[in-house]
């Protein structure tokens, strides 16, 4: 029996709650790990600051965004062939699965760290399927002049959630680290029998073969571009970061001359993976470029914020490291409260005026709270950071909601799960990037002044200056991650060696909650000048592309063209 049937006028809005719940878990399950891996890392009992232990640490953050972004156009495609609720569907059991094994986690140490890499890596797979075809749904069961509505409420709760995550992630990370992954297993079980009993396929199928070659390409030249990515974070022989290392190159080069490739059989498929030709539709192919870019900057700016509550503003005002995880989740709240205002609004009047003026302003409103936490003191007076936090989530907001409707308002309706699937991956390979390209400059800007920083620090606390110097040459990732993970690492630096045993060295001093967070604090605001800069770039030149998607457009069927893609009236 079933809640409601497909041509009841309420059923849009049985589609729209599934949906948002379903991109929620997704999108909650992307960050609610990172801000817990201090939690996850003390209950497997594993040292992830460890010389071998970052890359279990990379893997845990890195592996579910990765599967996501390689698998969501495929998805998104088998959507388009076999039909998007039914691969939905699936997603929630895949997910469900994945989350119930997580928690369940039977090892300690490294086989532990690799079950729930394996494990985040399947739910990673249903991850995919609900975010390839959860807009598509949507796009389905709402007329064209409400969809700015209901894609705005589901990519708010999209991106939201990876925010929400954040204040889940830490208030079940005191609980215990087991509950982390099993708060989805409810959310999952309800979700699925929902789904079952409630959607129903009403959108156009394209039926066809699966495009096997486009599909192996893509997976392949994604998985080897932003896996080489994730090792060139780590130091390399004397370098502090992985760039040099051959391997990185290879996979970043190699993967990129395989998407060319995929490019290619894609435009030569009778049944493509995914239909190049659409990027000849101007607001289609801008309002990816500007997702793209949109998205990298987000997700910088997630990861740096997190360093800096837990790493040095949050210690420094007298948080316990091991209560930081909880206390950064709800300082973070205003750029949620942005998200939930301004993504609903934004998208309601983009139904009536179109994408281009929100998703612009709202992009420009981004690059400037960028620019503002550049101004503002590392040790800032918090209505300070909660203003630009704030403005910082309604900028992302408008240009969210707005610029997802225009990609699925642009497209035929048979290739609305294609559609909804790259802008699934733009999405996700964007946060993935993020992690690479701003982890690499943030140790950039440290590796110029963290080592004689650490070093004059320790020796004016009587720390001998051999070991001093020792300790300053470490790569900075160790202190970056230490900071991203709210660890004081100077106890476990200088305690194997009995240094903090010795007369003369202020052992309390050292590992106390303040030393390591004001001694960081001036090098990591010098990275923050090169991040949020780049951020900044960023977020004007995707305003740049929003711009000029044009005025308000929404593909109509021309039933007398059937083989026709796009119209030159389209691309002008």
């Amino acid at each position: 029996m079933t809640f409601l049937s497909k041509d009841h006028p309420r059923y849009k809005w049985v589609a729209l709650s599934n949906t948002t719940l379903g991109m929620l878990m997704a999108t909650i399950n992307s960050s609610i790990v990172i801000i817990s891996l201090p939690a996850i890392f003390t209950g497997i009992d594993l040292d992830p600051l460890q010389s071998g232990n970052i890359s279990y640490l990379l893997w845990m953050l890195m592996g579910y965004m990765l599967v996501t972004a390689v698998l969501v156009v495929s998805f998104g495609r088998l959507g388009d062939i076999y039909g998007r609720v039914k691969i939905y569907n699936l997603g929630f059991v895949v997910f469900t699965v994945g989350s119930i094994a997580l928690a369940f986690d039977p090892f300690a140490g490294g086989p532990g760290a690799m079950w729930l890499i394996v494990w985040r890596l399947v739910q990673g797979v249903g991850g995919a399927m609900l975010f390839a075809n959860s807009t598509a749904i949507l796009t389905d069961a709402f007329p064209a002049n409400r969809r700015g509505m209901a894609l705005g409420i589901n990519q708010v709760a999209a991106i939201a959630g990876s925010f929400i995550g954040l204040i889940v992630g830490g208030l079940l990370a005191v609980v215990d680290w087991r509950a982390v992954f099993f708060v989805s297993v409810p959310i999952g079980v309800i979700g699925t029998i929902w789904s079952y009993k409630s959607l129903h396929e009403v959108g156009t199928k394209n039926p066809g073969k699966l495009d096997w070659p486009g599909n192996l390409a893509f997976a392949v030249g994604l998985t080897a571009v932003l896996a080489g990515i994730t090792y060139g974070i780590q130091p390399y022989g004397d370098s502090s970061t992985g760039w040099t290392n051959p391997w990185v190159l290879t996979a970043i080069i190699g993967g990129l001359v395989v998407l060319a490739g995929f490019v290619v059989i894609e435009l030569k498929s009778a049944a493509p993976m995914f239909e190049m030709r659409l990027f000849r539709i101007r607001s289609f192919a801008m309002a990816n470029l500007a997702g793209l870019l949109a998205s990298i900057s987000r997700g910088g700016l997630q990861f740096m914020l997190i360093i800096w509550l837990q790493g040095i503003w949050l210690p420094l005002h007298g948080y316990a490291y091991e209560d930081t995880p909880l206390w950064a989740g709800i300082y973070l709240l205003p750029i949620t409260v942005g998200f939930l205002v301004a993504g609903p609004l934004s998208g309601i009047l983009s139904d009536r005026f179109g994408a281009r003026f929100f998703s612009t302003a709202g992009l420009l409103v981004t690059a400037a709270s960028f620019v503002a936490l550049l101004v503002i003191p590392v040790n800032f007076e918090y209505w300070q950071f909660a203003v630009i936090t704030l403005v910082s989530g309604l900028g992302s907001g408008m240009f969210s909601a707005p610029n997802r409707t225009a990609i699925m308002n642009s497209v035929p309706a048979n290739q609305r799960g294609s559609a909804s699937g790259m802008a699934g991956t733009v999405q996700n390979a964007g946060t993935s990037l993020s992690i690479g390209i701003f982890f690499s400059l943030m140790i950039v800007g440290l590796a110029a002044t963290l080592p004689q920083t650490l070093t004059q620090g320790l020796t004016a606390h009587g720390v001998p200056d051999a070991a001093a110097q020792q300790i300053g040459a470490l790569p900075p990732v160790g202190s970056l991650f230490a900071a991203f993970l709210g660890y004081n690492p100077i106890q476990s630096l200088l305690g194997p060696s009995g240094v903090l045993g010795q007369s003369g060295v202020d052992a309390a001093t050292l590992t106390g909650k303040e030393f390591f967070p004001q001694l960081i604090s001036g090098p990591f605001h010098s990275g923050l000048v090169v991040v949020f800069t780049a951020a900044a770039v960023m977020s004007v030149i995707a305003a740049i592309a929003s711009f000029s998607r044009g005025k308000k457009y929404v593909h109509v069927e021309d039933s007398s063209q059937p083989a026709q893609l796009v119209t030159e009236s389209q691309t002008r």
